[in-house]
């Protein structure tokens, strides 16, 4: 299916299946949608699970999708018999920060980094085979933390199967598999875009977890054309620090552009003067709101209303 069915960037979750690499999985969905398509946080091909695919200009937010917390459920298997209260000691040691060096077959370089692990729950143990869940940052090695399990187990331990079940707020309740959206791509097609447009997530829903500022409408349309937020065109605003990356919306909870804070939120005082955000990421096309900035007129030197 070729048909262009998504109109406006959003996200849609896939329900990974165990085979196919993520890109095959995430060209796919593009074909089923007919969308330019992006996906943030690769998935081995025997990896199942939550896989976040951005449509159209969605992929801008790749650089913020990338670096959120992830969760896993991974089944460990050990080489060797250890009692229980071992394998829950070994579970509180490997809590916290932790060093790892990317695989050998990993596409990026084999730096040493530092990880966290924010909790690692052991959830069953039947023999040799321990189910856990990690809550940890993104680009932690689970394959490499069951490795290293083992070892101080003094049994040694391999990954034996993983899942994704979250990434940053997006779980598995938000996944669909390509068959659900092979269906609901077939049933808009037909003139039918209920079932899709809730498979769709808006680009708001994952913004929603960062700070925002409310803009005036006159504002709105220099934002997408590049131009810096001053404090003359807030009219709300959420706590955030100095560098902070802040999301700009209008009135209508639409996400024009994701930015960089130039001042702390508490210093702000909407409607005065001075900068307040720079734009590194524009969602809205130009032209959506009515222009409300001047254009210089260099002929003449002067400035003109749009």
């Amino acid at each position: 299916m070729n048909k262009k069915l998504i109109e406006k960037p959003g996200i849609v979750v896939i329900d990974k299946p165990r085979g196919p690499t993520s890109h095959q999985v995430t060209a796919w969905a593009g074909e089923i949608l007919g969308s330019n398509v992006g996906h943030s946080g690769t998935l081995d091909p025997q990896v199942s699970g939550v896989l976040v695919v951005m449509l159209g200009n969605a992929v801008r937010l790749a650089p913020m999708l990338l670096k959120e917390e992830k969760e896993y459920v991974a089944l460990l298997r050990l080489h060797g018999d250890v009692p229980a209260e071992k394998i829950q000691d070994a579970a509180a040691l490997f809590t916290g920060r932790i060093y790892q060096r990317p695989p050998r077959r990993s596409a990026v370089a084999r730096n040493l980094r530092i990880r966290a692990i924010h909790s690692l729950e052991i959830l069953d143990i039947d023999g040799r085979l321990v189910l856990m869940k990690v809550h940890c940052d993104a680009g932690t090695y689970i394959r490499s933390l069951c490795h290293h399990m083992g070892l101080a187990l003094g049994v040694g331990g391999h990954m034996q199967e993983l899942r994704r079940t979250r990434s940053g707020k997006l779980t598995e309740a938000d996944a669909h598999t390509l068959h659900d959206l092979r269906d609901a791509a077939e049933l808009a097609a037909a003139g039918d875009s209920g079932p899709l447009g809730k498979m769709v997530l808006p680009v708001e829903s994952v913004a929603i977890h960062l700070p925002s500022v409310v803009i005036r409408d006159t504002a709105i349309d220099a934002l997408c054309h590049g131009a810096r937020l001053a404090a003359a065109g807030i009219i709300s605003c959420t706590p955030f620090e100095n560098k902070a990356e802040v999301a700009v919306m209008t009135r209508n909870d639409e996400l024009v552009c994701l930015g960089s804070a130039l001042v702390p939120s508490k210093s702000l005082k909407p409607g005065a003067h001075g900068l307040v955000v720079a734009p590194h990421t524009v969602f809205m096309q130009p032209g959506t709101y009515p222009r409300g900035w001047k254009k210089r007129d260099h002929s003449e030197n002067k400035e003109i209303k749009s």
